[in-house]
Parts: structure tokens; C-alpha cells; sequence
């Protein structure tokens, strides 16, 4: 009898552990996004939009948007996302402390993307008001044969 109320002791225990480990990433998590949110700052976006004008069928565009941290926390970029994947954007790795300005690079490829093109860049960071959305515009011209 005493065997098998240990039999169904360890399990028990064992996955109370885990329910509470659960619990504790849980918070963890919520702790570290509460204080994220709390540490916001202000930004002042230098270029929003960038219209590369005229390019011809395959060639690549590289354009890095400016932008300043404007408040007294670091600011931290989580994320960078354009509306197409012909267009590829980086963000800064590290956080743009206050009074730096940083850089988010992008490169589009024009490849079989012939008439005008219109791209948006999608920021997420710790900026309050956040970053409006950068504007990558021009023409790709078609290839002209020889």
C-alpha cells in the first residue's frame, strides 16, 4: 500500500513543479514587457520616406532611414518589417541611447517588379507616440533589350 501511494506521490509532485515553473516564466515575461512598456522614449524620425525614383529590372536599392532618440531612455528597436519580401530592412542591434541617432538599412530588390513600386516599413520599439511608418516609392523600369 505504501508503494503505491508513493507511485502516485512523485508524479504529482513533480508536475506541481512544472505548473509552477510555468507560472514563474509566465511573470517573468509579463514583468519584462510591463517594464519595457514603462521604459518608453521619444523619437524623432529624420527621413520617413525615401522614393528612390528610377531603376531598371534587377537592380538592388539600399537606403538607411535616420532617426534621433529625442527622450532620456535608451531606445530599443524590437522589430523591422516591410510589406513585401523584396524588401529586406535591418535594425539596429543594440539600443540608440539618448541624443544618438540610428539607422534602419533597407534593400529592395527590383527583380520582376516592373511599374511603379510603393513599399512600407513597419517599426516596433519603445518610442511613444512609435514610429510612423517609413515609405520606400519609386519606378522599375523594364529592361531594354539590345
Amino acid at each position: 500500500m505504501n508503494r503505491f501511494l508513493l507511485v502516485l506521490a512523485i508524479p504529482a509532485m513533480l508536475y506541481s513543479c512544472v505548473e509552477r515553473r510555468k507560472d514563474k516564466v509566465a511573470d517573468d515575461t509579463a514583468r519584462q514587457y510591463e517594464q519595457f512598456l514603462k521604459d518608453t522614449t521619444s523619437v524623432q524620425i529624420i527621413d520617413s520616406a525615401y522614393n528612390f525614383g528610377k531603376v531598371t529590372d534587377g537592380e538592388k536599392v539600399e537606403y538607411s532611414y535616420r532617426f534621433r532618440n529625442t527622450g532620456t531612455k535608451p531606445l530599443m528597436i524590437t522589430s523591422a518589417t516591410a510589406s513585401c519580401g523584396c524588401t529586406v530592412p535591418q535594425k539596429p542591434e543594440k539600443p540608440i541611447f539618448p541624443g544618438e541617432t540610428g539607422f534602419i538599412k533597407i534593400v529592395f530588390d527590383s527583380k520582376g517588379r516592373v511599374g511603379n513600386a510603393h513599399k512600407t516599413i513597419t517599426v516596433l520599439s519603445n518610442a511613444s507616440p512609435a514610429f510612423p511608418e517609413l515609405q520606400l516609392t519609386g519606378e522599375v523600369q523594364a529592361k531594354k533589350d539590345n
